[in-house]
């Protein structure tokens, strides 16, 4: 029998191995539908994890808002808060209800994708680990009041110029504006189940928001 040379071998064997991994890694994340009826519609998509559209230039508010709400469409969902930092674009969406579904970003090319951090690890709903997989479950132990305490705590000893506004509920956590006086200065996001801080420091400085017409 003929012996194959090992070192010949070798990178093409990584290879393989390497793109099968992407493989999977794509059906996991393509696997998990696309739907138009929300999270608990008969095709709801398990995760946002992985998607992304491109929506042309945005240089304003309202560029933003168009963006992120045809990015919204796909889930059944609604645009809620925007806001401009140096670093680009932040939108909330909303559900049909007018309760907090998740957080994307949108960059000044156009592409929006679900937010780092706290949307992606957190959202029991539309995160990576969506409720019944591993992430929280059953009624949160965080209310909103504890969750505001927790922040103001968080900030006095890591950013003591700041505190915490009031905050918007999602999936699993609570995100609040950081405010200096009443001025806004960034957001961080409070984990519902366990009270674990995640600082927004991808952002950049703040440059100003809009909310929805109401109606909208």
């Amino acid at each position: 029998m003929t012996a194959w040379p090992r070192g010949r071998w070798l990178p093409l064997t990584v290879l393989v191995v390497a793109v099968a991994a992407l493989i999977a890694s794509l059906v996991w994340v393509t696997g998990s539908g696309g739907g138009h009826h929300g999270p608990r519609g008969p095709y709801a998509p398990r995760t946002m994890v992985g998607a992304v559209t491109h929506e042309g230039p945005v240089r304003t508010l309202a560029d933003a808002d168009r963006a992120a709400g045809r990015f919204a469409e796909r889930w059944n969902l609604h645009v809620g808060e925007v806001m401009q930092f140096s670093n680009g674009y932040y939108a909330e969406l909303l559900g049909p209800d007018g309760k907090g579904a998740t957080e994307v970003l949108v960059d000044p090319g156009g592409t929006v994708r679900p937010e780092f951090g706290p949307a992606m690890m957190w959202n029991t709903a539309y995160g990576m680990m969506p409720a019944g997989a591993g992430a929280g479950t059953g009624t949160p132990v965080i209310g909103a009041d504890r969750a505001v305490r927790i922040a103001d705590q968080w900030l006095r000893e890591h950013r003591p110029a700041l505190h915490a506004a009031e905050p918007e509920a999602f999936p699993g956590y609570y995100t609040l504006h950081t405010l200096r006086g009443d001025r806004i200065t960034g957001m961080l996001s409070v984990n519902s189940y366990t009270g674990a801080v995640w600082y927004h420091t991808w952002h950049g400085r703040f440059l100003g928001m809009q909310d929805h017409p109401a109606g909208r």
